[in-house]
């Protein structure tokens, strides 16, 4: 009898917690841990979603930049964080991406999380250097196929969003070009613009500014269907390249472990927060728009994307540097 009222005790307690930790929640300030430098998609999109969660609930949100190993140290820090709902994490594609050639991570990318939100997705432009003769995809596949392996094509790096979307576009084409990994997306921009490299699937925040420009030639976009981020490029997939669509997608993840009550009341104030007109014109700006999700929905999206890449990682032999 004295163990089922201690269980009864302990179920109520839960209980209360749950509901307290709701009800009270936030209390003090919010840290949202960035794994980029200031300046950054990842580092922009939480700064905009945090002050406006800031106006809402009147605590601070602190962005906490901890720019080093593509985004590794910062997850880590949050995997092993309190589930509080007092540390999260603003990440991008590359946590997937990651997860699928990485073997020595220090946490789990699926069991060490909770999904919290997706704030925004966005195409990757497929661009060529002005000092090349293509106007379209179709004319670089032709010059792909006439001399395999002669184009060569940048990215941010080995394992990057752009090298995994650039080999499913290759394996789309039937074609072979060479890879150029750069340190990071501003050394492979930089070279794309002076011509040192050909083709360059990137971002629309890191490119899409230099393409409005006429600095870049930007030739289609990699989304399923066309994008009001550049409504005038054709996809990849309307072109004839099935299977090389790919999106870039921002999100919110907290430790594992964080109240259930908790993570509601995020995905609610930030699914809010990101169907703004104010938001949606500012996603718009920066190459993205509004993809609210509740945080099942989120969850399944990454563990979809984690099995896709590792199919892609396994296919083009992509390992980690």
């Amino acid at each position: 009898m004295k163990r089922i009222t201690s269980l009864l005790l302990a179920a109520g307690l839960c209980a209360s917690t749950t509901a307290f930790a709701q009800g009270t929640y936030p209390s003090k300030p919010i840290n949202i841990v960035v794994g980029s430098a200031p300046g950054g998609s990842n580092d922009v999109f939480a700064r905009a979603v945090g002050k406006r969660l800031t106006d809402a609930w009147g605590q601070p949100v602190i962005v906490d930049n901890k720019a080093a190993a593509q985004g590794l140290v910062a997850n880590t820090y949050v995997a092993k964080a309190a589930p509080d709902g007092y540390t999260l994490v603003v990440l991008s594609s590359t946590f997937t991406t990651s997860a699928a050639i990485m073997t020595t991570l220090q946490y789990d990318p699926l069991k060490s999380f909770a999904p919290v939100a997706m704030l925004a997705k966005g195409p990757l432009l497929f661009t060529v250097a002005n000092n090349t003769p293509y106007k379209s995809v179709a004319e670089v596949v032709a010059a792909a196929k006439a001399a395999p392996g002669k184009l060569n094509y940048a990215t941010s790096g080995v394992g990057s969003i752009n090298n995994f979307s650039t080999n499913l576009f290759m394996a789309a084409a039937g074609i072979k070009l060479t890879h150029i990994p750069y340190k990071g997306m501003g050394p492979a921009v930089t070279d794309l613009l002076g011509g040192q490299t050909e083709i360059l699937i990137a971002s629309a925040p890191s490119i899409l500014a230099q393409v409005k420009a006429g600095k870049v030639r930007a030739l289609a976009v990699t989304s399923p269907t066309r994008s009001p981020v550049a409504p005038d490029l054709p996809s990849l997939e309307q072109a004839g390249y099935k299977g090389a669509s790919a999106e870039l997608w921002w999100g919110v993840l907290a430790p594992a472990g964080t109240p259930p009550a908790v993570v509601d009341k995020l995905n609610a104030e930030i699914n809010r927060i990101v169907q703004s007109v104010e938001m949606k014109e500012f996603f718009l700006r920066e190459g993205a728009e509004p993809a609210p999700l509740k945080p099942a929905e989120f969850g399944k999206l990454i563990e979809a994307e984690i099995a896709r890449w590792k199919k892609v990682a396994q296919a083009a032999n992509i390992q980690p540097e």
